[in-house]
């Protein structure tokens, strides 16, 4: 009996934890430029948010996890892969700099020349 609270409580975590997932990915999918996704050289915005959509979708109406994990998957490649890129297109760089810098900017501020 214990197990089967166990194995239910374990299931509920999987789901909103996927469910969570697909939804951060869904949304930076939609608030990326299209344009960006060109520039990338990565497959389409509407390719994107299709396959997201798909697989929230399939997350909330038919909670199996052979589904939830093929979903999760297309999530990851998304985050792993296609945001990175999208957000190095777009100036973002994700290296959370705001502000313009200049290019002879280091990692610890600006470089000096050995002065």
């Amino acid at each position: 009996m214990l197990r089967a609270g166990f194995d239910s409580l374990l299931s509920l975590v999987m789901f909103l934890i996927f469910t969570g997932f697909a939804v951060a990915a869904l949304v930076f999918a939609a608030m990326a430029r299209e344009d960006a996704y060109r520039a990338a050289e990565k497959q389409t915005k509407k390719f994107w948010l299709i396959i997201l959509g798909v697989n929230l979708a399939l997350n909330l109406l038919f909670p199996m996890l052979f589904l939830q994990i093929a979903g999760v998957i297309a999530a990851i490649v998304f985050m792993v892969d296609v945001r990175p890129a999208l957000a190095q297109v777009s100036g973002g760089g994700g290296r959370g700099r705001r502000g313009g810098g200049s290019s002879s900017d280091g990692p610890y501020g600006p470089y000096n020349g050995g002065r």
